[in-house]
This record gives structure tokens, sequence and C-alpha cells, in this order.
């Protein structure tokens, strides 16, 4: 293995979330089980067998890599990679990529696709992602991904299995899709873009970015900058049902034990249990 970039891992509910965030710096995030990856800041060169990449926004820290993620499929002889932007971004960073080719003369091959809010991707019969519109200063979105599962309808229970059998050959959708929300990845946002997304607080795993803690920060300036200030998470307090809370993308601004320091001492009982920091 080499490192050539620092990779934080912690696992739940049978997942592995590892990567990386700091403001202004790099963010990138993968979920090896769900072989899908967030934002693309720098690219650890273990992260290179996922294949599909969530990008939430363009901005550079969560993005710079990825014609360098690219180039590195292809040099390693592997699938050209299959990356999920917002729909606005698609032809800059298709233009990106071909100065790219030009400077490094070797192909730049990759499979983009613009998103916007309310798009689906299906990774698997099991898993689903939707897109949702975040609030940023450019155009961003975050991701869902979806536990997907298929369950007899409830005029059927009871049925005996033969009968079940004939209905289905017969065309009869004998099931109902049933969803539970896995992982939100928010990427860079304001409160309004978490607002907005009731799923985000239902989510086993929240990924989320807390970019500002100290009291002397303006939140109106925060905010309209399109990031987050810790009095906007401990308003929320009642909204998270979440299993876990991964805050991230701290500012550099804060040393990381000023961090740990203030949230032990901010945080209530119902969210110190859950709240991860990512430092």
């Amino acid at each position: 293995m080499i490192d050539n970039a620092p990779i934080l891992t912690h696992h739940h509910a049978g997942l592995t979330v590892e990567g990386y965030s700091r403001a202004a710096v790099q963010t990138y995030w993968r979920i090896p089980e769900l072989k899908i990856g967030f934002d693309l800041g720098a690219q650890p060169w273990d992260f290179m067998g996922t294949p599909t990449w969530l990008v939430t926004h363009t901005h550079l820290d969560h993005v710079a890599a990825l014609p360098v993620y690219v180039a590195r499929r292809r040099m390693m002889k592997m699938e050209p990679p299959t990356i999920y932007l917002p729909a606005e971004a698609v032809e800059d960073v298709r233009r990106l990529l071909l100065v790219m080719q030009r400077l490094d003369r070797g192909r730049m091959i990759c499979q983009l696709h613009g998103l916007t809010a309310g798009d689906e991707i299906e990774l698997s019969r099991e898993h689903v992602v939707t897109a949702f519109a975040t609030s940023h200063t450019i155009p961003s979105l975050g991701y869902i991904v979806w536990d997907r599962r298929f369950k007899l309808k409830e005029e059927y229970l009871g049925l005996p299995g033969e009968k079940i059998r004939d209905l289905r050959l017969s065309g009869v959708a004998v099931t109902r899709e049933v969803r539970t929300p896995l992982v939100c990845y928010t990427g860079d946002t304001s409160p309004a873009g978490l607002d907005a997304c009731p799923a985000a607080f239902e989510a086993k795993i929240l990924i989320t970015e807390l970019s500002f803690i100290r009291p002397n920060h303006r939140r109106e300036k925060i905010h309209k900058f399109g990031h987050m200030h810790l009095d906007d998470l401990l308003e929320r307090e009642q909204r998270f049902k979440n299993e876990l809370i991964i805050a991230s993308h701290f500012s550099t601004r804060y040393h990381p034990n000023e961090v740990r320091r203030y949230l032990e001492t901010k945080l209530p009982p119902s969210l110190r249990d859950r709240v991860k920091l990512w430092l």
C-alpha cells in the first residue's frame, strides 16, 4: 500500500467509512462495501479500485484529483470509472479532462453523468442513490444511499408459495419496494441543504460538514458562503435520528485539539455518543 494521502477509518452497521476532509485542503471519502466514493479532492492510491464516484461540487478541495484518478485507472489498465456530478459542471469537467489529456499525453477515459436533485442511480438490486439539492456558492448536490428491499404486498400474505409464484408468472406485481436510508453525504452546504432533505436526519450514517465552531464566527456570513456552524447542529438536536453523525470539513483555523475540547463541552448527551469528529 502506498500512503500518499491521509485516511481515517470508522466501522458502523456493517459499513466502513474511509477518507479525509479539511476545509480548503482536500476532501475524499469512500465506502468500500458499496463500491462508491464521494468527492475527489485527493485520491489515495488505495482508493483506485473504487469504480464509482459521486462528486458534490467542483471546488478544488473536492475535485482537484479527478484527472489524477482517471489517469491512474488507465495506467493500471483498469476499467474506466463512472463519475456522477452536478449537471451544470459536466461540460467544464469534460473540457478539463481534455486539457489534461493534451498535457499528460494520455487518454482521460471515464463516464461522466450529470445529475440534478431528485435523480436516482441504481447501484445494485439492494442499493439506490438519490441526489438532493444542497446550498453552496456553486451548483452542488448531496447524496443518499438507500437500502432497497422487495417485500410481499399485504394482500398476498399467507398465500401458498405456489399461488404467489403463479401470480408473479402471470405478470402480477406481488411485491412492494421498501427503502431505508443508509448513508447521507452532504458535501459542503449551509443548513438549508440539510433541512430540505428529511432523509438526511433518518440515515443510519450521516456524513456532514461542520466547518465552523467558534461563537465569534458570524453565522450569517458562514451561511452565505454555504457552510455550517456548530450552533446549526445544536439547534437541530431533536431532529437527528441517525445512529452515527460524522462531523467533518473543519476550518484550518482550528487545531484538532481545540475542536475536540470545545465540542466535548458543547455537545449535549443526546448527540455526544453519536457524533464522531473526523480529525
